[in-house]
């Protein structure tokens, strides 16, 4: 959720538990680096001369892989504002050596396609080892870490069944022939999960929501990544943090302290399809705005909110409501689309009044991994044009930088970080 610091509109709701984000201190948000073709996946040799086995093929050789590497989660790819289709998920990587290693490239090819290289900076601005910061490409002997990767694909390319990543390693310490100086590998093959993303009504009614922190960049949310009962957990992986801008682009009309500030305080919250309540808090104070909150128990960094069932496995989140609940909710109330649940507040772990929105595949909001979703319709009003116009919108009352280039109606698409949009009333 929201931070402090220079991302105070750009936080995450998992502060202490995370392994790579805080919403006090969130990872830089960089800029998504450019698709770029990578080379083809023919021709990786094992040790032994032969063709390599990764992942099973069958009358294959094996491959000796000392960083290993693994997806947390099946992609599944989502249409975007941006018109194209991402496909948005980690790579978690280990090196098992005590020679520290350099990951130097990483290669995405789907179906022996190639999609995405990221290498130098373009790569270190999407990859932290664990216990480390954002922009080392380097493990020490070990160590893992992660690599979060959006494949970005033209709405006509073809989604790709499987995808194969490769890892061009240097060591510091190689000892050939199994270890050379610098080891091309193939790892973390994975299945393209095919399930179409749950289509949604909004969260919220009119114009001028900012969408603050979302998919697919590397911000707070993206790197929030828990360690929670024995594994790791990506439930932010596609959550957004909800701002709103007047007609002047303002987010506040007085001191960020001052939640008179924040004139869509109070606004409705609605479900965004038909399903029972399966988690309700309602009972926890308002934050005062401007800064992070403190000594929060794990189990009140959502502050007030609602776990809705929206079937098929899947669950939407709406946090950091109002207390009190004036609309009477119980566990296994049955809720319409478009009903009001709440109001939007700044209970919990948050520093300025949003609503946090994900949707997820259990009901626990820290325990899950965050799915894609899209908006049956909507509109794009424009872009907040950078990082900086969000800082200084959220320090006072500074009207952000809005682009209005591309605006116009949204169908079946996710927003963006930095999309702002309208939303219709609901029917």
């Amino acid at each position: 959720m929201y931070g402090g610091g220079r991302a105070a509109v750009v936080g995450a709701l998992l502060v202490v538990v995370t392994v790579l984000a805080a919403c006090g201190s969130p990872a830089p948000a960089a800029a998504p680096p450019p698709t770029t073709p990578a080379s083809p996946a023919d021709g990786v040799q094992g040790p032994f001369g032969g063709p390599s086995a990764s992942d099973g093929v069958p009358g294959g050789v094996s491959v000796f892989t000392p960083v290993a590497a693994s997806v947390l989660d099946a992609p599944i790819p989502v249409p975007a504002t941006d018109g194209r289709v991402h496909l948005a998920y980690e790579l978690q990587v280990t090196n098992i050596l005590t020679s520290p290693a350099t990951v130097d490239a990483v290669e995405v090819v789907g179906d022996g396609r190639p999609l995405l290289r990221l290498e130098g900076d373009g790569l270190a601005a999407w990859i932290k080892p664990f216990g480390g910061t954002v922009g080392t490409r380097d493990l020490q002997g070990g160590q893992g870490g992660l690599i979060w990767l959006d494949v970005s694909l033209a709405p006509t390319d073809p989604v790709p069944a499987r995808l194969e990543h490769r890892l061009t390693v240097r060591f510091a310490q190689p000892d050939p022939p199994l270890v050379p100086a610098t080891l091309v590998e193939p790892v973390g093959g994975v299945d393209v999960d095919r399930a179409p993303p749950v289509r949604i009504s909004p969260p919220l009614a009119g114009g001028g929501w900012v969408d603050g922190d979302s998919c697919c960049r590397l911000g707070a949310h993206r790197g929030a990544v828990s360690p929670i009962d024995g594994r790791l957990w990506a439930p932010e992986r596609f959550a957004i943090d909800y701002v709103r801008v007047d007609a002047s682009g303002r987010m506040m009309t007085g001191a960020p302290t001052d939640l008179a500030s924040y004139p869509y305080v109070g606004s409705d919250v609605l479900a965004v399809a038909d399903g029972p309540v399966v988690g309700l808090v309602s009972d926890l104070p308002m934050q005062p705005p401007g800064a992070n909150p403190n000594g929060l128990s794990l189990a009140e960094y959502g502050g007030n909110h609602v776990v809705q069932d929206l079937g098929g496995g899947r669950y939407a989140f709406y946090a950091h409501l109002e207390p009190g609940n004036p609309l009477n909710l119980a566990v296994g109330q049955p809720l319409r689309r478009g009903q009001v649940l709440g109001k939007l507040g700044n209970s919990g772990n948050t520093s300025a009044p949003h609503l946090h929105f994900h949707v997820m595949d259990r009901t626990d909001p820290l325990a899950a991994n965050g799915l894609p979703f899209e908006f049956d319709s909507f509109t794009l009003e424009g872009r907040v044009t950078s990082d900086e116009s969000i800082v200084q919108g959220s320090s006072g009352p500074v009207p952000f930088g809005i682009d209005r280039a591309g605006a116009g109606p949204q169908t079946g698409r996710s927003p963006l970080i930095l999309d702002v949009m309208g939303y219709p009333a609901p029917s």
